[in-house]
């Protein structure tokens, strides 16, 4: 069952389109992700669900209930900003029963919620610090318990992690599902991080130019994109223009795929390439290889239909350690793994 919607919404700053008739509906218990490059919509459209922006035109709906002009205070949601906003003068204590010392609940329930949120985010120990006593993890934590403790609908999450490094941020963004998880909340969040989206969410809406190129799950979004935006977006791809002959391109021998253009652009992800000695596949030679840990990137100067084409592919590092710059390789491609649009 749907439990956002959002109907042709439509937002515009001084002519210029923000969010030009976004549509898109967020399952009872679902996470989605808001992916894009910076200037996209993305969170313009997470402040209009929120309240925090009105919208020109268009309707929006949480669990039914038209909420299209409602105030962000009649809202059912919690949200997470960016810089968290946490009240240093609050002990975590403090910052988590907050809003429900605003709804005027009772001094017992607003305790007993707010070790029932400490013990939640693992920050029972901490309770009587400051935020400037924290972590920046634990500050994120903080601010996600704070968000859930009214019980809200809807779970709003505005780049909660992009302030971490990089080995916090893998953590945390683990704990953020778990918790999504445990508790069983309806959230959006936006990210501009692929993998962070592609590794937590149950759909990632694909944003460009203020409207949504694709939204599937991760998988589908990563394997099978179905706009040439969302293929260069997410992940690295090969890209090469290429012509087509009788409605195929046959790339030099590395791969043979229909085309209904004239003109294409042939992308691939460096993991389908294969580089053999011998064998299949189109002439190259060895231009460089970068280590990577279990995954070495071997870049491949190669004569694809005439032209010379750079390919870069990701193998096991295993097997790249016999390749040095150089040797001369069979270049192929799965051809079912090679997307094809118009140039």
């Amino acid at each position: 069952m749907s439990h956002v919607v959002l109907e042709d919404v439509t937002k515009r700053y001084a002519g210029h389109v923000a969010l030009a008739g976004v549509s898109v509906s967020v399952e009872q218990g679902e996470m989605l992700a808001l992916l894009g490059p910076s200037g996209c919509g993305k969170t313009t459209l997470l402040r209009c669900v929120a309240g925090l922006t009105a919208f020109d035109s268009g309707r929006l709906t949480i669990g039914g209930v038209d909420m299209t002009g409602v105030p962000v205070r009649r809202r059912p949601i919690g949200m997470v900003f960016q810089s968290y906003a946490l009240f240093p003068n609050l002990t975590v204590r403090g910052n988590i029963g907050f809003p429900l010392t605003v709804r005027r609940e009772t001094k017992t329930g607003v305790a007993e919620r707010v070790e029932e949120m400490l013990e939640l985010v693992g920050l029972s120990e901490q309770g009587d610090r400051l935020p400037n006593q924290l972590s920046g993890g634990q500050q994120q934590r903080v601010a996600l318990a704070r968000a859930l403790a009214p019980r809200p609908e809807v779970l709003l999450l505005d780049e909660p992690l992009s302030a971490l490094d990089a080995q916090v941020r893998h953590r945390l963004r683990d704990e953020v599902r778990r918790i999504q998880h445990q508790v069983g909340i309806t959230t959006v969040f936006v990210t501009h991080d692929q993998a962070e989206a592609l590794a937590i969410s149950d759909r990632v809406a694909v944003m460009n130019a203020g409207d949504i190129e694709q939204c599937a799950a991760p998988s589908e979004i990563y394997t099978a994109p179905s706009t040439r935006f969302a293929a260069g977006f997410v992940g690295n791809r090969n890209t090469l223009e290429l012509r087509t002959s009788g409605g195929r391109v046959t790339a030099g021998g590395a791969f043979d795929v229909e085309a209904p253009w004239e003109r294409v652009l042939c992308m691939f992800r460096p993991e389908d390439v294969s580089l053999r000695r011998e064998g299949p596949g189109a002439r190259a030679l060895v231009d460089v290889t970068v280590f990577l840990g279990a995954t070495t990137r071997v870049y491949v100067q190669a004569e694809v239909n005439g032209s010379p084409a750079t390919v870069f592919a990701d193998l096991p590092s295993r097997a790249a350690a016999s390749l040095s710059p150089g040797d001369a390789v069979r270049l192929s491609v799965d051809p079912g793994h090679v997307q094809v649009f118009p140039a």
